[in-house]
């Protein structure tokens, strides 16, 4: 009797630190997998939700969350003007849900939005916007070119066209200067 219960007893403790190794290696992988989440992953699991970006240079941006990129975020603000932001200029984010996009969700293509293109497109425009820095200027104007690491801005009266003499001057501002290019007019929709 005395070798039974000596037996069942040992077999309870390893049991125990069998379940007991097995949960630590649970929480150690789940460690690692939240290690891979990148923040461009985590806003994109609140896309379509309202969220609030501080940033460097221009305060609390806020708005419903439209697109993630890699390196860039698209609010739609409640004025419903287009917010594009920079992702290395936000210093927290509030309102995200529960959910995080896979990490591997963005494609080649997807992957290939960065900033730059995204200035690009919206050179293709012609979009009357407005540039906000890191340290606090806003520019009025359109985005004329993208280069590699910069865009130029002809400034101009934002309620105006641009057009040869409204505009004051051209501005060539660093990619790492800008926190966000937010179009003077709602968005369509």
């Amino acid at each position: 009797m005395r070798w039974e219960q000596l037996f069942a007893d040992l077999e309870g403790q390893l049991a125990e630190q069998e379940a007991a190794a097995e949960q630590g290696d649970e929480a150690s992988r789940a460690r690692a997998e939240h290690g891979r989440v990148r923040l461009a992953d985590r806003l994109r699991g609140s896309a379509g939700q309202d969220v609030s970006l501080s940033s460097r240079g221009a305060g609390e941006l806020a708005g419903r969350l439209v697109d993630v990129g890699v390196d860039w975020v698209l609010l739609v603000d409640h004025q419903r003007r287009e917010v594009l932001v920079a992702l290395g200029a936000v210093s927290a984010v509030s309102g995200l849900t529960t959910a995080t996009a896979v990490t591997d969700a963005a494609g080649v293509v997807d992957r290939a939005l960065d900033l730059r293109r995204a200035a690009r497109a919206l050179a293709r425009d012609r979009a009357a916007l407005h540039c906000l820095l890191v340290d606090g200027a806003v520019l009025a104007g359109t985005v004329d070119r993208v280069g590699a690491d910069f865009l130029e801005v002809a400034e101009h009266p934002i309620d105006q066209p641009r057009r040869r003499g409204a505009v004051t001057g051209v501005r060539a501002v660093p990619l790492d200067a800008i926190v966000a290019l937010r179009t003077s007019e709602p968005a369509a929709g």
